[in-house]
Parts: structure tokens; C-alpha cells; sequence
């Protein structure tokens, strides 16, 4: 992991506008910030926002729950907002220093992960299906046997990124498995797939969009944003939305039980959850997010992007990922284990 720091000082009439007050340090996934909400976000309030990437939620997660990070926000996705917060990591939030609480979508206030946005504000949603190079394959691309049987054309050139709950419901699905199953003969399907899978790919890396852009993966197990962003650089990606099932997810912010900078940490939240900003991250991440009034901000090629308005015949294969009981979590972990050694 990495880390860096962005910070701005905006000069209004030869005066200084924002003089350093603060500090922030946000802890997120890699190449999802964008920077120029972030110089935004400095030049209006002075603090000093240091950002922490990581791959997966299984790594936030572990980082967080060892104590002693020193990070401030979070941004886990939907099946581990309940995990954080039985665990005490989540402060409850206090909506009266929320004035624009009110711009959250109606449709993303009461959701099973987080009811009545206790503990979280909405920062981006979207898919988990697969990329396809199709200058390197022509044929069928709305399928996880992309990755789990490549075909002969793409053995060899395929990533998978290193998120365990999608990657794993994603073989679940394939095999004709429920998400959080633990049934174990389903399991075992999914177990023998993937490891019969494995020898057929090139890597399980998390950094896919310039990698795809540049045709150095010619398929990859990835985000519908991400998958945007490599077409926009090379127009032969194209997104494939498996017909067996792939996850749908929303990723949103929470304050670490133990922030240090919880006045700064508030004023964030708040700043993100503000129609223009939130629109900001959606159009450097190229994903869609939870505000309302966002729309008439965004980027208008995203207003039509088949990585973003989902087909019609696949809308019904893309499920929201529940969080699985820790019985099934810990049989996941087991054969994502075997899997990564």
C-alpha cells in the first residue's frame, strides 16, 4: 500500500483562503480518490487530507481491527459496513453535523447494510463482471467462465483482482450456487474450478486499469468504473456482465470508532455528500454514486456507458452481496487461502 498526500492553498486577492487548520487521513481503496475534489476540499477548509490506498476489503478490514492505523474515514463496501460495525471500528454518526444528509438518494438511506445511514454516507456503487480485450477475443464475453475456463485465446493473459467476496461469488454463481452458500458440495465445485483455473491466469493484481489499457491483460475479473476508464483509453475493452450472476456493491464512508480528527472527518463527510463533489468523484473513479442532484454534474459519456447503465437482459443477474455469517466467511477464507499461495 501506499500513501499520499494531496493538499492545495488557494490565493483569493493576493490573501490566503484556507491556512492548514486541520488534518485528515482517509483510508480508501487505490486509485479512487479524486484529486481534484480532494484540492477542493483543502482550498475551502484548510485541512490537510492524507490518503492510505488498499486493495481489498479484507485488508481494510485487517488494518483497521489491529488498532493504532491512525486513519480517520473509511470506505468499506456494503457486506462489511456490518462487519466493521458489530466489531466497534464504526463510530455511530451524529446527523446533526450532517446538514446535507438530506442529499442522500432515497433509494440509498434505508439499505439492509446500513439502515437509516447510522454509521456510513454513500460514496460510489457499481458492478463486479469482467473486462475483455476483444482485439484478443471475439467470442462470448458475458460469462465468469472468462476466468474460471478461459478460453484458449485468453489463457495466460488473465487477472483477477484480489477481492475475495466478489471473486468468490462470482465462482458461486458460476456453479449455480447462492451468495453466502455453504453448502459444501457447492463449495467444492467452486474450490476445483478455481484451482484448475489458476495455471490459466497471468496474475491476481489489483492496479487493472492502466494493465488493460495498455493490453497487457487482455481479460481481468475487474470494476465496471475501472473497465470504463481502460476504454476510454483503449476502445477494444469491452465489459461483459456474466448471465450466471455477478455482484452488485456500493462502497460508503465511515468515521474509525478510534479518528483522531473527527471535526475534520465530519466536515468531509459532509463535503462529499454535496451534489457538485459527489459528482467530482464519480467522474475521476467513472462510477456512479448516491446523491441526489448529482446527475446534472456528471460527465455526460457516463450518462450512456454500457459499464454504467447495465443492459437490460443482465439487470436481473446482478445481485447485492449480503454479509455471510462467519461460518461461511471463515469456509471462503479457506479456499481463498489454498487459492492465493
Amino acid at each position: 500500500m501506499k500513501s499520499f498526500l494531496i493538499a492545495t492553498t488557494a490565493l483569493l486577492g493576493g490573501t490566503l483562503a484556507a491556512q492548514a487548520e486541520g488534518q485528515l487521513n482517509l483510508f480508501n481503496w487505490g486509485n479512487y480518490t479524486s484529486p481534484e475534489m480532494i484540492e477542493k476540499f483543502t482550498a475551502e477548509t484548510g485541512i490537510t487530507v492524507t490518503i492510505t490506498d488498499y486493495d481489498s476489503n479484507t485488508t481494510a478490514l485487517a488494518k483497521v481491527e489491529a488498532g493504532g492505523s491512525g486513519f480517520d474515514l473509511v470506505v468499506p463496501s456494503a457486506n462489511y459496513v456490518p462487519i466493521f460495525v458489530a466489531k466497534g471500528l464504526l463510530a455511530e454518526l451524529d446527523h446533526s453535523r450532517l446538514s446535507n444528509i438530506g442529499n442522500v438518494a432515497p433509494e440509498w438511506v434505508n439499505v439492509p447494510w446500513d439502515e437509516g445511514r447510522t454509521h456510513t454516507v454513500p460514496w460510489l456503487w457499481g458492478t463486479t463482471a469482467v473486462a475483455v480485450n476483444t482485439a484478443d477475443y471475439s467470442g462470448d464475453i458475458n460469462t465468469s467462465d472468462i476466468f474460471l475456463d478461459p478460453p484458449a485465446e485468453l489463457i495466460g493473459k488473465v487477472n483477477v483482482v484480489p477481492e475475495m467476496s466478489d471473486v468468490m461469488a462470482l465462482a458461486i454463481f458460476n456453479v449455480g450456487g447462492e451468495a453466502c452458500t455453504e453448502d459444501l458440495d457447492v463449495l467444492r465445485k467452486v474450490r476445483d474450478k478455481l484451482m484448475a483455473a489458476k495455471p490459466s491466469w497471468l496474475s491476481m493484481d489489483y492496479g487493472t486499469t492502466d494493465k488493460l489499457s495498455s493490453g497487457d491483460y487482455a481479460a481481468s475479473v475487474n470494476w465496471n468504473g475501472s473497465t470504463m476508464r481502460a476504454r476510454l483509453n483503449n476502445p477494444t475493452v469491452a465489459y461483459g456482465y456474466p448471465v450466471e450472476g455477478y455482484p452488485l456493491w456500493m462502497d460508503s464512508v465511515g468515521l474509525l470508532a478510534d479518528a483522531k480528527n473527527v471535526d475534520e472527518a465530519y466536515q468531509f463527510l459532509d463535503f462529499v455528500m454535496i451534489p457538485e463533489n459527489a459528482a467530482m468523484i464519480s467522474s475521476f473513479a467513472r462510477y456512479a454514486n448516491g446523491i441526489a442532484g448529482s446527475a446534472p454534474f456528471m460527465p455526460e459519456e457516463m450518462k450512456t456507458a454500457p459499464e454504467i447503465v447495465v443492459p437490460a437482459e443482465f439487470v436481473s443477474a446482478g445481485k447485492f452481496l449480503p454479509t455471510c455469517p462467519q461460518s461461511a466467511t471463515e469456509l471462503y477464507t479457506a479456499i481463498w487461502t489454498e487459492l492465493v499461495k
